[in-house]
């Protein structure tokens, strides 16, 4: 079974790890050139810049082309490639396609795309332009898979963590470069300017530990995330997958048991 998938962030890498953990091992997944990933730790598009990354002890591998794809697979390995118009998926035979860009909206796919193609979170429609949509808002219904209608639409407001939404997310102030010598993990105090984009300070409005933040000189634009703050202060929360990522990964699984025979992966 081959599994593509678009976008290697947070939750596409969650998807990813899952599917591996239960032996789905031959994935790729596709990616732009200057990924964004805020939660950068256990995000596999951090390959695109270090040609491998490891995420609970999987590691992924940047690949160019089909043949080093193959040659990755043959070493357990998962792919990833820069290819953000998805060009590989009218080269290999993929069976699965799941769309974890996460950007709110389709932006292209498909159910041509493969004989099971996944959206996850709002923008899918189940039936019309994806076989099955994985709800990704917080709350009661979080990893719900819908074979009909769409997930609930994004309400622009950061699920709550430790007591704390909109205030542990860290937000360009203005467009440009963002700089800042802060790593993840760190530990932050309220009020500390933690980086800035131009002449415009970002400081933390929480106190906690940096478990995200985007890879420093990144050009950025006006209100983008570019990190996140984690008041519980638990620092080994910044190398593992969240607890929503695993829901969701966990119902990725469950739409593709739902419809191909775990006999076909043999």
């Amino acid at each position: 079974m081959i599994i593509g998938i678009k976008g290697a962030g947070e939750i596409a890498s969650a998807v990813a790890w899952r599917l591996y953990m239960a032996n789905i091992q031959k994935i790729f997944m596709m990616e732009c050139s200057r990924p964004l990933a805020v939660r950068r730790n256990v995000s596999f598009c951090e390959a695109v810049h270090n040609a491998t990354h490891e995420v609970e002890n999987i590691k992924a591998v940047l690949c160019r082309n089909v043949n080093e794809i193959e040659q990755c697979w043959q070493k357990k390995k998962i792919a990833v490639a820069v290819d953000p118009t998805w060009q590989l998926l009218k080269q290999l035979p993929v069976n699965v396609v799941v769309d974890a860009v996460l950007a709110k909206q389709n932006l292209g796919t498909t159910m041509d795309d493969a004989q099971l193609v996944i959206g996850l979170g709002p923008g899918f429609t189940a039936g019309q332009d994806v076989h099955m949509v994985v709800e990704t808002n917080r709350g009661h219904d979080l990893g719900r898979i819908y074979i009909s209608g769409s997930a609930a639409p994004n309400t622009g407001i950061p699920g709550n963590i430790g007591g704390y939404t909109e205030q542990r997310v860290l937000r360009a102030p203005a467009e440009g470069q963002f700089i800042s010598n802060k790593a993840i993990g760190d530990r932050v105090e309220k009020g500390e300017v933690l980086g800035r984009v131009g002449n415009a300070d970002v400081a933390a409005h929480i106190s906690g530990i940096l478990r995200g933040l985007i890879r420093p000189n990144s050009n950025v634009r006006n209100g983008l995330k570019i990190g996140d703050i984690d008041p519980r202060g638990e620092q080994t929360y910044c190398n593992t997958i969240s607890d929503k990522a695993r829901a969701i990964s966990g119902s990725v699984l469950e739409a593709i048991l739902r419809v191909i025979p775990v006999s076909q992966d043999a």
